[in-house]
């Protein structure tokens, strides 16, 4: 592999690593990736990769990995300088700049999607994104005013696993759950309602979408409307609600594993 020993912090190269920050993407759909956990999980799916800037340690570790790869630049810096670089103090000895992938048509998602609106949390992002690739659940829908899941914060809480799912960015929510109904897809709302079904005596389509609400606000009243039915956590009294990571990851089992 031919390195490139970074002597000059001011190369065109390697603006990326200090501009780039949380949720802001440039014209051509970059992000940062870091961490070695991170980064091995992005480079095992077939996205573009720009550069990788890492310690000399990174690259001897994995070089099996990164050699499978074409890489254009692979730039060469212990940790203090990279810390110079990024403008404040890293854990990490790699970072990667790569180019998001494009979006999967509303058509050619999977026939279990999970669905988020308004989430403002990008660990929350995350979160449900490694959750869903956990338990098999390969369709993320995101509207397009939240955080991003290959932002900076959701690409390492999600330790990479967003590259194992499909995802669509949508517009309207409104369209997007009629386009869904209309391809045949049984739309679950997860909220406490008085006629919410609770989860254990749920019955799943063999289609669903379950749409996941905002952490405080939840899912509007004109948005349930749409739905096909609200689901519910069965919880003990005086507790109003989980985390919404942690409701999507315990309705998502729920729903690949139903009664």
């Amino acid at each position: 592999m031919n390195y490139i020993l970074i002597d000059d912090l001011h190369l065109p190269s390697i603006e990326i690593y200090k501009q780039l920050r949380e949720n802001a993407f440039t014209k051509d759909n970059s992000f940062i990736a870091d961490s070695p956990k991170v980064i091995n999980k992005l480079l095992e799916g077939d996205l573009e990769i720009k550069s990788i800037l890492a310690t000399q340690e990174y690259y001897d570790e994995f070089h099996e990995l990164i050699s499978s790869k074409n890489i254009p630049q692979l730039f060469v810096a212990d940790k203090e300088l990279m810390q110079t670089i990024v403008g404040h103090k890293i854990h990490h000895n790699a970072m990667m700049h790569g180019i998001r992938p494009q979006q999967v048509a509303l058509e050619n998602l999977d026939d279990c999607i999970i669905m988020v609106d308004e989430i403002s949390s990008t660990e929350n992002i995350g979160s449900i994104a490694r959750s869903a690739a956990a338990l098999g659940i390969h369709s993320y829908l995101l509207p397009r005013q939240g955080p991003h899941p290959y932002s900076r914060r959701a690409l390492r809480v999600s330790m990479g696993h967003i590259n194992m799912l499909k995802t669509h960015v949508y517009d309207d929510i409104f369209s997007t759950l009629q386009s869904l109904k209309s391809n045949g897809y049984t739309i679950y709302a997860a909220e406490v309602t008085h006629d919410a079904v609770n989860l254990s005596q749920v019955q799943v389509a063999e289609k669903w979408v379950l749409l996941m609400g905002h952490e405080g606000k939840g899912i509007s009243k004109e948005v349930l409307e749409l739905c096909d039915f609200v689901v519910k956590i069965e919880m003990i009294e005086g507790i109003k609600s989980f985390n919404v990571s942690v409701a999507a990851s315990i309705m998502m089992y729920q729903f690949k594993h139903p009664n």
